[in-house]
Parts: structure tokens; sequence; C-alpha cells
């Protein structure tokens, strides 16, 4: 995640007072004495505050910051080779900085905040694997951060990563998962001619074999939420053991989907899990979102 922070300016007010002398004077018959009226102390002037690039929750990130972190994005995908326009790259990096800042503040509501000390201990190790405080001051100069930019950005990506595993961690390491075997057409009109041949008593696996040689379509044991078509999940663990599917349509092909196995309670494949802790974060952001005020500036 970049790193972002807000800028805060401190303002010094000197407050004068006046001392006003007073003159008594005896007159010959006694005259009233008017009694001083209060002066109210001035207000001190206050700041203007920086223009908001967007609000999650009350909490900002000004357009010097946002302009910085698009910057940098542009940046990043250009190293790797990749081509993204400024609107492509503005609308990503709202979504990230919108889920950091939801995450971060969730950390803070389950107790969790990255206190002074802690801060400065992870500069302190940044400090020394980068090689001293100038080259981290040119590595931040470099990537358009100041050092309180730095800092508070620091800050935050620590406390939405505390979040980010504590809800990931909630995922379980077993599932329920089937066994699946596909065969995958690139013409409908040959997956409609093996569904014929299927449901004339053809054998599945030498089918998914003229598909597939070196495969045969084995998919391995998925659990829910894993494969990417939702539609064609849906059906395998609709299927009974043994049971094939008709032709199902998806942005690759035409499939037709076997179950060979079922475990109600299987440990999930390190690819498995890591699919699934995303696809948790993801719904945790989305719920968290629809609470959430967020405002964007025109």
């Amino acid at each position: 995640m970049f790193l972002h922070s807000k800028k805060i300016i401190w303002i010094l007010f000197i407050f004068l007072t006046a001392l006003i002398p007073a003159a008594c004077a005896s007159l010959p018959t006694p005259t009233p004495v008017s009694t001083p009226t209060a002066t109210s102390t001035p207000e001190p002037p206050t700041a203007t505050p920086e223009p908001m690039a967007l609000t999650v929750n009350g909490e900002g990130i000004t357009y010097a910051e946002f302009d910085a972190e698009v910057a940098r994005y542009i940046a990043a995908q250009t190293a790797l080779g990749n081509t993204v326009d400024s609107p492509t790259a503005t609308s990503t990096v709202i979504e990230d900085l919108v889920a950091q800042m939801l995450l971060a503040q969730a950390a803070r509501a389950n107790g969790f905040s990255l206190d002074d000390a802690s801060l400065q201990a992870r500069i302190d190790s940044l400090t020394a694997q980068i090689g001293g405080v100038d080259a981290l001051s040119m590595w931040q100069q470099s990537h358009g951060y100041t050092d309180q930019t730095f800092r508070s950005a620091l800050k935050r990506a620590a406390e939405s990563a505390w979040m980010r595993d504590k809800i990931i961690s909630g995922v379980p390491s077993t599932a329920e998962q089937v066994h699946v075997q596909q065969i995958l057409l690139y013409n409908q009109e040959t997956a409609q001619n093996f569904l014929t041949q299927l449901n004339g008593g053809a054998d599945f696996d030498e089918l998914a074999f003229k598909a597939d040689p070196l495969t045969r379509g084995d998919l391995g044991w998925v659990p829910r939420g894993y494969l990417l078509d939702a539609k064609i999940e849906e059906v395998a663990f609709t299927l009974q053991v043994g049971g094939h599917s008709d032709v199902i349509a998806s942005n690759v092909g035409f499939h037709i989907l076997r179950v060979l196995e079922r475990d109600l309670a299987r440990p999930l494949s390190p690819d498995a899990l890591l699919a699934l802790q995303e696809l948790a974060l993801k719904k945790w952001v989305e719920e968290q979102r629809q609470s959430a005020s967020v405002v964007l500036a025109p």
C-alpha cells in the first residue's frame, strides 16, 4: 500500500494586554462613578483548513497527498510495463485509500493504535535497512513524501495491516469441498455433441482426455468462493458425486462438469486458503463502505 499523511500547520498566537491608568480627583460635590465597560478578549484567527480530496468518516486526504498517490501509482505501473490512464489511476487510488482508512479506523476501534514510540521504532528500522537517514530522505523526496506525510502514512498502513490480519485470521482452514473434473471446449456445437455422447453412456474421462490430454480437465478440490465463475461453482456444488452437468457457457468457453468426490471438512490448499482470505477481506471492505461516510471532492 502507498503511504500518505496529513500536513499539520501550527500557528502561534500572541495575546497582548494593556494597562489603562485611572485618575481620581476630589470634587466639592460627589459625582457618580461610572463602571468601566468590560472588553472581551479578541478571538485569535483560525487557520484555513486544507481542502480535502476525499474523506472517510471525517478523516481526510488532502489534494496534495492524493495527487502524489496517483503519481506514484502511475509510476509503479509504468515500471511494470503497464500503461494506465489518469481516470483509471484515480479510481484505483480512491478505492485503495478508502479501504486503508476503513481498516485503520476499525483497528483503532478494536484497541490497536501505533503509538509514537512504536512508529519511530519502525522508521528507525527502515532507516537502517535503506542505508541511513540521508538515503531515507532521498527516497521520500523521490516518491513525493515529506517527513510528516511519511510518518502519518506509515502509521495508517500499520494499523490497516493489523486489521487485515485480524479479518483473514477468522477464515477457517477447512471447508466443504468438491473434487471437480471438467470438459472445456471453445465451440458450443462441439460441446453439445460431447454432452449428447455423455448422455448416451460415453465415458467422461475419455472425452475429457480428448479435450485436454495433459490434465484430463482435473480441477482438483475446490471450496465455495474459489472458482472465478460463480455460476460454474454453483453447479459444481449441486451435482451428485459421479454426475455430470449440462453445458455451461462462460467467458472462457463451454464447460461440462463432473464431481468425483465430496468432503464436508477438507483442509484447504495454500492457494485456496489465500483466495478465501482475499474474499473475506473484500467482503468486509464492501460491508463497511455501505455504512461509511465517504465524500469525494467534485
